[in-house]
């Protein structure tokens, strides 16, 4: 049986609430092992996902049943609920509401996995690319 083929990539970016830096240590490592796990049982490819103390990039081929709105709040609610759980204060851990994403062709996924993977160094010398840092924006009045 014959079926459809797409090859679709995804660039998906979020913030802590009120950009609070609290992804760090294990915080961060539990977060990305739950956005990982939840992409996955979304049927995505994770090719990079890293990030700094209060935002997160993601890169995933994604099946063409799979939206960006839905890849994000998948894997932004279970990734929430997970490290909630894992907190001992129960303080409870939450994203922002929005996020950015942005399709991306086959012939700019190094770039874009390059960029990923070094967030911490790219935002310590200050050489981002600020449309790829936006997480939401204003909507119209």
């Amino acid at each position: 049986m014959r079926r459809s083929r797409t090859e679709i990539y995804l660039h998906v970016v979020w913030a802590t609430r009120n950009r609070e830096p609290v992804l760090t240590g294990e915080t961060a490592r539990i977060a990305r092992e739950s956005v990982t796990r939840e992409a996955l049982s979304l049927d995505c490819t994770v090719l990079a996902l890293d990030g700094v103390e209060d935002h997160l990039h993601l890169l995933a081929r994604v099946p063409g049943r799979v939206s960006a709105a839905e890849l994000a709040k998948q894997t932004k609610g279970a990734s929430s609920r997970t490290v909630s759980e894992w907190l001992p204060d129960g303080d409870g851990f939450r994203w922002q509401e929005g996020y950015g994403a942005f399709s991306v062709s086959r012939s700019h996924l190094k770039r874009v996995i390059e960029y990923i993977a070094h967030q911490a160094e790219r935002h310590a010398k200050g050489d981002l690319w600020p449309e790829w840092e936006e997480t939401d924006e204003e909507a119209p009045a």
